[in-house]
């Protein structure tokens, strides 16, 4: 076994940018950080016999990359012809009106704010262009307007921020609320046990092959932290700088503020649920 194979969700080793599936190909941003792990990953979804392509997060306001996801998509013999949004960051969306500019599209989002054009998107909605089907699945919890996109034909979901092709992600309080987190991650499982999805295709980071092992490693990850977020605040640590200090004293510090609205998020859950 690789050790790739070895970790949570089987990360795809190998180049991140091109396809990764029979109807998706990744463009990746040039803004990799701590927080964007290689960089935004931008998805060219079509059919293969198709000439229109939907592309799923245009990523940084970024002029060479949006036209970079426009010549990707030229190669590969399709005219852009639909803009869709994961959620609102701007390491997501912030080239989205720029890149509708560029490609004569419609931005579609559940955030009215977000849109361009009289569509949005909610739970139900089934993207048909160029023959392609993508289903929306809302996935609250990241953020309140987290979605993820289920692609069927290739067994593949999807989903942007919610679940990562790299470590966990951040419940970013207080748009975010862990108790839509978890009830995302289950609605996620759900589509790898009744639907056969096997394939993540992450907003960063490689492509997971084994999507169910993803989210049990998020849910059993979770329920770990909230565990130790539990614990901490039984000892007196109350405040979320406090508990983060000592849940995550073996995590880079550089990624401590967002920890801390992680620690914000499950807290408030614990005194909801009137465990602390």
């Amino acid at each position: 076994m690789s050790d790739a194979a070895a970790l949570p969700g089987q990360p795809r080793g190998g180049v991140l940018s091109g396809p990764a599936t029979s109807r998706a190909l990744n463009v990746l941003a040039p803004n990799a950080s701590a927080m964007t792990l290689d960089g935004t990953n931008t998805w060219i979804v079509a059919e293969p016999d198709s000439d229109l392509a939907v592309v799923i997060d245009p990523g940084p306001l970024d002029e060479t990359h949006l036209e970079a996801v426009v010549a990707a998509a030229a190669g590969a013999g399709k005219r852009v012809a639909l803009t869709l949004l994961t959620h609102g960051h701007p390491d997501h969306a912030e080239g989205a009106a720029r890149f509708a500019e560029l490609t004569r599209t419609h931005v579609r989002a559940l955030d009215p704010a977000l849109r361009l054009g009289d569509e949005g998107l909610g739970a139900g909605d089934v993207i048909t262009t160029g023959g392609l089907e993508l289903r929306v699945v809302p996935t609250p919890g990241h953020t309140a307007d987290s979605l993820c996109f289920h692609l069927p034909a290739d067994r593949a979901v999807l989903t942007g921020d919610t679940v990562l092709g790299r470590g966990t992600t951040v419940v970013a309080h207080p748009d975010g609320r862990l108790g839509d987190y978890l009830d995302s991650l289950r609605r996620l499982r759900s589509l790898t046990v009744d639907d056969g999805v096997h394939t993540v295709l992450p907003g960063h980071g490689p492509v997971l092959e084994d999507a169910q092992g993803a989210v049990d490693f998020y849910l059993a990850h979770r329920a770990n932290r909230l565990a130790q977020v539990e614990t901490a605040a039984e000892k007196g640590f109350t405040t979320a700088s406090e508990v983060v200090a000592q849940v995550y004293a073996d995590v880079d510090r550089s990624l401590w503020p967002a920890a801390e609205l992680s620690v914000r998020a499950q807290l408030e859950y614990l005194r909801e649920h009137g465990l602390i």
